[in-house]
């Protein structure tokens, strides 16, 4: 099973921005697993920020991202980023990095996942 670490969180003031990262332990790309990064906010519920297709890369984004958050994978160092700008106070949370093989129809996004990170702490200051 797929083991995923994230790295790059950290503090920063609003406006500001930040790159996070997300190792595979195993071959993503060659398995099919979709890739997303979720964030969580203290009380509030888990949500979709970013996902990425296998194999044709095909991006989904948040309505509340769009613009300012790109995702994107290293498919020869098995790493998933997610680039960061413009960031919000309200976007404060410990983001997640997940993986699942390909949803129903073959998207990566609307569909549950199974395979979680451990988590970083993302924390914009106003």
């Amino acid at each position: 099973q797929v083991q995923l670490v994230e790295s790059g969180g950290g503090s920063v003031q609003a406006g500001g921005s930040l790159r996070l990262s997300c190792a595979a332990s195993t071959y993503t790309y060659s398995d099919n697993y979709c890739m997303a990064w979720f964030r969580q906010a203290p009380g509030q519920e888990r949500e979709g920020v970013a996902f990425i297709g296998a194999r044709d890369g095909t991006t989904y984004y948040a309505d509340s991202v769009k613009g300012r958050f790109t995702i994107s994978r290293d498919y020869y160092k098995d790493i998933v980023y997610l680039q960061m700008n413009s960031l919000k106070p309200e976007e404060t949370a410990m983001y997640y990095c997940a993986s699942r093989g390909p949803c129903s129809g073959g998207v990566c996004y609307g569909c549950p996942y199974n395979i979680w990170g451990q988590g970083t702490q993302v924390t914009v200051s106003s």
